[in-house]
């Protein structure tokens, strides 16, 4: 006999988070940990439990150490001499929420359900958020 239980019908929150002066890995890695659902104690890895988490004030996050001057990011097109480099500096000033966005999907599973749990990811740079009619819950991360 299966004493096994499945959560199916698990219901997912809104949870609004304020990046301002937070370091971003350990930031990045506590909003994985709650788009995975490992926060919940019905947590299953094979079925999307995590919540929907909505950041403000991306553009004021810190990093630590040399990174911004170090830390370099590179995307290949296959072409001969396609390769373009760039640095945390660069990036952070030209678009903020791609820095953010890319240090969560680089903390979540490496599998199917990563996409689906980073479209429940929404970042914006300033205080203003469109999502108030689902009444995000505010936490501290």
């Amino acid at each position: 006999m299966k004493k096994t239980k499945f959560y199916n019908k698990v219901e997912r929150k809104w949870v609004l988070v304020d990046a301002r002066n937070k370091v971003l890995g350990r930031f990045a890695s506590r909003i994985a940990r709650i788009l995975q659902g490992k926060h919940k104690p019905t947590y299953s890895p094979n079925f999307l439990c995590g919540d929907i988490v909505v950041v403000v004030n991306a553009k004021y996050i810190k990093v630590t150490g040399t990174k911004l001057k170090t830390k370099i990011y590179d995307k290949y097109s296959g072409y001969p001499s396609g390769r373009k480099e760039i640095t945390l500096e660069q990036l952070l000033q030209k678009n903020p929420t791609k820095v953010l966005r890319m240090a969560v999907k680089g903390m979540l599973p490496k599998n199917q359900l990563a996409k689906i749990m980073l479209r429940s990811l929404k970042i914006y740079l300033e205080d203003e958020c469109p999502h108030a009619g689902q009444k995000p819950q505010k936490i501290e991360v």
